[in-house]
């Protein structure tokens, strides 16, 4: 019996190129208000987001979420604005091959399905801030996380009832994501805040000028938190079965938990932004965000940006920034300067949470010798210390060459050695063959017509 030819597989999907007036990449709260900020002005909006629905990680959706009225009212706004294309499950994997009508880097953009090149005359970058995780002892074992890593877990399905969770670190997301494990059926056994009680104290003091977060504060407070108090070593086997901490100057406890969620603060999203070639600067980053002008332009032409990426202050400070920045990429001069006096607001908020929520210099001290801090490439503290730099670090025991490309394990040594991770290049993330492609060809012919800034 003659055998049937196996048919052709069906082409991969060629990627495109597409254009756009303002691209803005992120849909948590700044890149949302940033497009319904420039949307009156009739431009083509294209918002890339790689969650499946908008929102940033601080309106994150799922299965056990209830989003607050605001974050409902922005992707209904969103929705209803024709101009506005919202890209969800879409990442930035690198630098597209830009046209000579382009105001602003073309970038390459991957889905579930094919690549594209986005070509556009204003970006608006909106990529917001991921943990700060240092290593410690136990660090790597099954069960330990991020603080903000156990909300999203939480948010996303994740059954924690009946679970004892112990949460340390710094900074008022310990108390965020106290209450998401309490409301997810958690018992919250300990909450160890790096901090001083008298800086805590300093920062409550400050509070009554913001009353709305006054207000948040006061349903946030939990029994069990502890001031003057870190993370030493979490222990267990197959499993975190228990943590070590310190308490004070010499006191220590070890209390038996399920879950460790530790959190010291935040690291701006910076790689897009330098890749493009913006300059780093702010002080409510600690000078490691992207630097932007009082319009929320960058140093690039073209490029603005909005969010926790230039600093940490909340979703407030975000929105704010992102509406300024929507205005300033349509061309409303008038509108973003109208909304100054909020944004100083918040940059007072800011500078509150950055100097109340120093971190300890003792925190420098947690790694062992064989603590590994780069968990992507096995490289444990030891194998660090004699380098001189990021770079020799990289070329002699490959910290920072893994799946991250050194977003976790750069972050911790800077703290901990004081080294600068140097600037992405092309490549941010893996991508398919096909969507490389894209790359190489040529844009579409045919200026847009696009708002001035």
């Amino acid at each position: 019996m003659p055998l049937t030819p196996m048919p052709a597989p069906a082409p991969a999907p060629a990627p495109m190129h597409e254009r756009c007036d303002i691209l803005i990449i992120g849909a948590g709260p700044a890149g949302m208000a940033a497009a319904l900020a420039a949307a009156p002005s009739g431009a083509a909006i294209t918002v890339v987001d790689d969650n499946p629905q908008p929102g940033g990680q601080i309106w994150r959706d799922g299965p056990q979420v209830a989003l607050p009225p605001l974050a409902e009212q922005h992707r209904a706004d969103l929705a209803r604005h024709p101009n506005i294309r919202v890209l969800t499950g879409t990442r930035v994997v690198g630098l597209g091959a830009s046209h000579p009508t382009d105001k602003a880097p073309a970038l390459l953009l991957e889905d579930a399905d094919r690549g594209r090149t986005q070509h556009s005359h204003r970006i608006i970058l909106c990529t917001g801030a991921r943990e700060l995780l240092l290593p410690f002892p136990g660090w790597t074992l099954p069960g330990v996380t991020g603080a903000g890593a156990l909300q999203a877990l939480i948010k996303a399905g994740l059954n924690v009832r009946g679970q004892r969770i112990v949460i340390a670190g710094t900074g008022p997301l310990l108390l965020a994501a106290a209450a998401t494990a309490t409301q997810a059926g958690a018992t919250v056994v300990r909450i160890a805040e790096q901090a001083s009680w008298a800086a805590l104290a300093c920062f409550a003091a400050q509070m009554p000028r913001w009353p709305a977060k006054a207000l948040q504060a006061l349903t946030l407070i939990h029994p069990g938190l502890r001031a003057s108090a870190h993370v030493l070593e979490a222990q267990g086997t197959t499993q975190v079965q228990s943590v070590r901490l310190r308490r004070g100057v010499h006191a220590e406890e070890t209390i038996a938990c399920d879950r460790i969620a530790c959190g010291f603060g935040l690291v701006p999203n910076t790689q897009l932004g330098q890749l493009l070639g913006c300059a780093l600067g702010g002080p409510l980053s600690g000078g490691l965000g992207l630097a932007v002008d009082a319009q929320m332009r960058t140093t690039v032409p073209g490029v603005l940006a909005a969010g926790e990426n230039t600093g940490f202050g909340g979703s407030e400070r975000a929105l704010v920034q992102g509406a300024i920045a929507g205005h300033t990429a349509a061309g409303h001069v008038q509108q973003a300067q109208a909304l100054r006096p909020q944004l100083a607001r918040w940059e007072s908020f800011a500078q509150a949470l950055q100097s109340s929520f120093v971190l300890n210099e003792q925190l420098k001290a947690l790694p062992r010798p064989d603590t590994l801090v780069c968990r992507c490439e096995d490289v444990a503290y030891a194998d660090l210390t004699p380098r001189q730099g990021w770079i020799d670090a990289k070329l002699h025991t490959r910290c920072g060459m893994g799946a991250c490309q050194g977003r976790i394990c750069g972050a911790a040594t800077q703290h901990l050695f004081g080294w600068t991770p140097a600037a992405p290049r092309h490549l941010l993330a893996p991508a398919r063959i096909g969507t490389l492609a894209a790359c190489g060809r040529a844009a579409p012919e045919g200026p847009s017509a696009a708002p001035s800034a």
